[in-house]
């Protein structure tokens, strides 16, 4: 498989349809985090990681990252896209602004493991340990900054921040993957060229 590489080199027909398809993640990563469940601890359960793996899988690297990218802008900006529905540099900056941070760095690196990965074996397992290295730096990030935020110590944020989230977020990784398996077969998506 060719690996997905610069946006601009993409021929005029494929730039715009990876527009569109990084602009309709975008939204659908704003409309995931209406699906939330508030938990005692304050880190809600979303969908959000879904279309995040999601993504990575069916975009190159570049596109995944735009598509997280401008969700995050017009949250920064106050359009309520984040879970609550909220809002704002506020949110960015509290106690769940690690997770949304991960966010932006595990789409292009999902694309990018995804692509490498499957090289050496079948797509379904360098989907899911792309999307297992995707989740691990959304975890990281969401860790740290619960635990600077709120005083937590490094064990208590991993327990409320971490722990509770994996068998659940397990299950999102199986959905995006299939799911990306499912758009491909569709033709909905297609893995993007070597200059895409």
């Amino acid at each position: 498989m060719a690996p997905r590489s610069s946006a601009m080199s993409v021929p005029g027909p494929e730039r715009t349809r990876l527009l569109v398809t990084a602009a309709l993640f975008s939204a659908l990563l704003g409309a995931s985090a209406y699906v939330a469940i508030p938990t005692p601890w304050g880190v809600p359960f979303t969908l959000q990681v879904l279309a995040v793996l999601l993504a990575g899988l069916v975009m190159p690297p570049v596109w995944a990252f735009a598509s997280v990218a401008v969700y995050l802008l017009l949250g920064a900006a106050g359009v309520p896209v984040f879970a609550g529905p909220s809002g704002g540099w506020g949110v960015l900056a509290g106690h769940t602004g690690g997770y949304l941070a991960g966010f932006a760095l595990a789409a292009p690196t999902v694309a990018v493991w995804s692509d490498a990965l499957s090289r050496v074996t079948s797509r379904a397992v360098s989907a899911a340990l792309a999307c297992a290295s995707g989740i691990a730096i959304i975890y990281l990030l969401g860790w740290l900054r619960l635990g600077g935020v709120t005083g937590m110590s490094p064990a208590e944020a991993f327990a409320v921040g971490v722990l509770p989230y994996i068998a659940v977020d397990a299950v999102k990784a199986a959905a995006a993957v299939a799911l990306a398996a499912a758009l491909r077969r569709a033709g909905v998506v297609r893995t993007a060229p070597a200059s895409a």
